[in-house]
This record gives C-alpha cells, structure tokens and sequence, in this order.
C-alpha cells in the first residue's frame, strides 16, 4: 500500500502490550495511533492547543474505523493522516493504517473534527488561516467559498 497521497506519515511500533486476549492487537490501539497522527497533523498546522481546553480549537465529533487485518506483535505500522474536506465548522480527515510486517492495509479510518470555541461551548467557523494552512500542507485549496457551497 503506497502512503504517497498521505502529507503526514506516522511511524508506531506495536508494543507487546497493545495485543489483548485474542492475541491480536486490541481495536482501541488502532484509534490511538489515529490520534497521535491527528494531533502531529494539528500541530504542525498550529491548531493543537495545550491542554486544558481554552479559546478556540478543535473538538473531536466523530470517528469511524474499518478494520482489515489483525496486527499482532511485533510489528510496526505507518499511519497516513490527510484532510479530505473542510466545512464551515468541520474538518474531515483520513487515516490509513499499513502493517510493515504484513505489507498490508489493516484499518482505515475516517474523522471529523470540528472548531469549538471552548469557552462558549459551542461550534465556531474554521478560520480563513488554518484553511490556509491545511491547504499549504495538502497542497490544494480549502477555501471559504468552497465551504459556503457545502
């Protein structure tokens, strides 16, 4: 599986300790390596925000994974993050999960993030400069108009 339409590539070693009673890596750990690729993704774009929560950043909303393999340990994984379209308030990214091991892809996960202004507790409009810079970094265009036609 080639990761080469992927901006982001995120290396993990499965530990020993991720398999489960089934002696395959347990679902949660494929979300997790998501996670820590979403949030590389975030800050390299400067929309991560130190915990705790304050201001305007983003809040995860949605989160679905289709798994295609086990993975078992020891194996390592490479986890392709992108952003595939922007909303008015909503960020959809991709993640791809390949087993080096296997050479295969074993999950593939879809995200919505969504801009929260933290402390009025409710959705805000992706700003014009972090378009700008997914678009940097994806090497297309998010732009407002784009947006407002969704």
């Amino acid at each position: 599986m080639s990761l080469s339409g992927y901006k982001l590539v995120t290396t993990v070693s499965i530990l020993w300790g991720d398999e489960d009673a089934f002696a395959h890596v347990n679902n949660l750990s494929y979300l997790r390596w998501c996670e820590t690729s979403r949030v590389e993704y975030l800050m390299r774009i400067a929309l991560w925000n130190v915990p705790p929560p304050n201001g305007a950043g983003p809040i995860l909303a949605s989160i679905r994974c289709d798994y295609k393999i086990p993975l078992t340990y020891p194996d390592t994984v490479d986890v392709g993050t992108r952003v595939t379209a922007i909303g008015n308030s909503s960020i959809r990214m991709e993640h791809v999960v390949v087993s080096r091991k296997l050479s295969a892809v074993a999950a593939t996960v879809d995200s919505t993030l969504v801009m929260y202004d933290y402390d009025a507790a409710r959705p805000i409009r992706v700003p014009d400069a972090i378009r700008e810079a997914i678009g940097a970094l994806e090497g297309r265009s998010f732009d407002s108009e784009s947006a407002a036609r969704r």
